[in-house]
């Protein structure tokens, strides 16, 4: 059962614009750079993401959000906790970061 892992960031008011795209870009990459650990291949289903751009005004701040989604909760779990990509991903974006909200899911499990 695929798990969807979404990712919402609240951006700095004075991250440097470059900074910023290069933060998306390196999230967005991961598709790529994130190998199985047995395989060496990647195992990202999609990852899709960008800046906010919602008319609704509930935003609270948040400025960026990311949909990733893994053909198991194994995989993503992996992501999460080991992934050497992922962990260095993290710690890139560190300096930019106000706030991160993650919520996973697995459709139609309610």
């Amino acid at each position: 059962m695929s798990v969807t892992h979404t990712v919402l960031f609240q951006i700095k008011a004075d991250a440097d614009a470059d900074d910023v795209k290069a933060a998306c870009d390196g999230f967005i990459a991961l598709k790529d750079s994130c190998l199985h650990p047995t395989s060496n291949t990647p195992y990202i289903k999609t990852i899709k993401g960008g800046k906010d751009n919602s008319p609704e005004g509930l935003q609270n701040g948040i400025t960026h959000g990311f949909v990733v989604e893994f053909s198991s909760a194994e995989d993503r779990d992996y992501y999460v906790s080991t992934d050497p990509s992922h962990q260095a991903f993290v710690k890139s974006i560190g300096a930019l970061v106000e706030k991160v909200i993650v919520v996973d899911f697995v459709d139609g499990l309610y």
